[in-house]
């Protein structure tokens, strides 16, 4: 089979395209012949060593993919040969084969594409868990989404509108803040030109945003921690800005507001039965029509590096997918 392999945590530059021997099925996995990988933003961290979790080299990176059953291991009972699966793994998917806990595994409902398929896991699932398990969001509540055009962001303006949510989003440029409103945003601000904080309080007519999704940090950041309402929520995804910020905590007590945590892979671990009823959900939306993977371009394999370039680069607009 073929791989991106990271050998030595560095740039992206120095991932390799390689051969590699094809994966067999062991008891409770299945292998799957890959079609379409999702490529996030903590692929591009990882393999420059600065992600949580440090995997030891030499590794294939990569954690979503849509692909065909090609082989069924020992105890699997749910999944055969030649059924279309979306497939979660912490690892292994930039290539053309993985070997993967088929309990991780989900078929594939008609009429979604491998390139969205491969794209609504991480994204979307991580938008879900946070306004579903982290911020308990209620419809009638506002929420303000930042780097509302990105992967994430965008599914977490889509999945706030599907929960009933007014929904700002908060871009870079008329571009992105178009793509935003376009999938269900409300209002838009883009912080390039508008101050951040006053826009909030305008926009909200002084009360403050009651859930905010900060997949940005740095400056983005500081101005929603002095923006959020009483009872707010202010979901920590991500540092896309490269400034991890640092809260004031009186703001907190002032303002009466939680600063809550999302890890998504964890979640997915520690709480099985939740995933499992969020991915139902999730998938009964999209099938409705209520959220939808954006697909922003479409990269080979072998050009990993250029696609993990651009999400790096905060360029991508929604998903971007790599094609064995």
């Amino acid at each position: 089979m073929k791989a991106i392999v990271c050998e030595k945590f560095a740039g992206v530059d120095e991932l390799t395209y390689q051969e590699l021997p094809d994966p067999v099925a062991k008891k409770g996995e299945i292998v799957v012949d890959i079609n379409a990988i999702g490529v996030n933003y903590p692929d591009g961290l990882m393999v420059q060593g600065l992600y949580q979790m440090k995997p030891p080299f030499p590794f294939v990176p990569g954690s979503e993919a849509a692909g065909t059953v090609s082989q069924v291991g020992e105890g699997v009972s749910h999944l055969n040969e030649g059924d279309r699966v979306i497939a979660l793994g912490m690892l292994g998917m930039y290539a053309s084969k993985a070997a993967i806990n088929a309990r991780m595994c989900f078929p594939i409902p008609k009429g979604i594409s491998d390139e969205e398929a491969a794209g609504l896991l991480t994204a979307h699932a991580t938008a879900h868990h946070a306004l579903r398990q982290r911020a308990n969001l209620q419809a009638g509540e506002t929420l303000l989404v930042t780097g509302a055009a990105g992967g994430t962001g965008l599914a977490a303006v889509q999945i706030g509108k599907a929960i009933g949510a007014k929904v700002i989003a908060v871009c870079s440029t008329q571009e992105k803040i178009d793509l935003a409103m376009a999938n269900g945003a409300d209002l838009a601000i883009n912080y390039t030109e508008k101050d951040l904080k006053t826009e909030i309080k305008a926009l909200t007519d002084g009360k403050g945003v009651d859930v905010v999704y900060d997949v940005v940090g740095g400056d983005a950041f500081d101005a929603c921690s002095r923006a959020m309402a009483w009872n707010g929520r202010l979901l920590v995804i991500g540092f896309a800005s490269g400034t991890i910020p640092k809260l004031p905590i009186n703001l907190t007590l002032v303002k009466g507001y939680s600063l809550v945590g999302v890890f998504w892979g964890t979640f997915t671990q520690k709480e099985p039965q939740a995933f499992m009823a969020n991915m139902q959900e999730l998938v009964k939306w999209y099938l409705e029509g209520k959220v939808k993977v954006h697909v922003d371009e479409v990269f080979a394999l072998e050009n990993a590096a250029d696609a993990l370039k651009k999400v790096l680069g905060r360029e991508a607009k929604g998903k971007i997918i790599l094609k064995p």
